[in-house]
């Protein structure tokens, strides 16, 4: 071997450890972050301060817009929840310090709906996690959202009722993370089961699971708010994770005021409220 073949190999071998040490450095970073992430997210449900939420507001162009009136009434609903959760944990614990602290913020102005997964596919599931970053990167700034400073974002969809026959309101929400959609048609009689719908969706982000089966019925008796109660039915309040409220062994009604929200002992067990 020359010594120019001899500096080919010495520079190759150079170039080789650089690039590994940088490869192995960004994934200390990577692995570090998310374990600083993960503790950060599990200390949620230590409930040792009152954690932040940011309920964003959002409008897809081209939609039926929403009466400013009608948004100032959510924003003081939201004030309302605070109170109704801060009372259904101190049922659990009578020292519970005020769970949350919900701010309304928006409406934003946006050219698409958040993007929801085609399926749970590990490549359609990922795809996704990509969109909707691209997607709170465009809102987040212009609603005045700083993600480090919020333990839970929730954005909600609004625009008025495509007709006076129907309205609805629906949301996803990422288990155990840190944020939450809901769309709804918001009409004066759907502003608190918006309010029910987002408390569920957030209650997700704290690791809460579905009370309801494959029909959508609940499940009994873990999705009844009072599974004790004599006689059982009817319910007198809807548990927020199996959402409505049921009346008779046979039928359920959706809840239409946030004083029928209530946190049964299995959800209170899963975000920490009850050990």
């Amino acid at each position: 071997m020359d010594v120019q073949d001899e500096v080919r190999d010495r520079r190759k071998r150079t170039f080789f450890r650089v690039r590994v040490g940088v490869l192995l450095t960004v994934l200390f970073v990577v692995v570090l972050y998310a374990i600083q992430d993960y503790r950060s997210r599990r200390a949620r449900n230590d409930w040792t301060r009152t954690l932040d939420v940011a309920l964003v507001l959002v409008h897809v162009e081209g939609r039926p817009a929403i009466d400013g009136s009608l948004l100032a009434v959510l924003r003081a609903r939201a004030g309302t929840l605070e109170d109704r959760l801060h009372a259904e944990a101190r049922r659990y614990r009578a020292d519970a310090v005020r769970p949350f602290r919900i701010r309304v913020l928006g409406p934003v102005e946006v050219k698409s709906a958040a993007p929801t997964p085609a399926s749970e596919s590990a490549v359609d599931l990922a795809s996704h996690t990509l969109d909707l970053r691209r997607w709170l990167a465009d809102v987040d700034p212009r609603a005045g959202v700083d993600p480090d400073h919020y333990d839970t974002r929730i954005y909600v969809s609004v625009q008025r009722p495509a007709s006076e026959l129907r309205s609805f309101v629906e949301g996803q929400s990422q288990e155990g993370g840190r944020v939450g959609v809901v769309a709804v048609e918001l009409d004066e009689s759907m502003v608190d089961l918006t309010l029910f719908v987002t408390t569920h969706e957030l209650l997700h982000t704290l690791g809460a699971s579905d009370r309801y089966d494959a029909t959508g019925r609940t499940v009994v008796p873990d999705g009844l708010a009072e599974p004790d109660r004599v006689p059982r039915y009817p319910q007198r309040f809807a548990e927020v994770m199996a959402r409505n409220r049921p009346v008779s062994p046979t039928s359920e009604e959706i809840p239409s005021s946030l004083d029928e929200l209530a946190v049964g002992a299995r959800t209170a067990t899963e975000i920490g409220w009850l050990r």
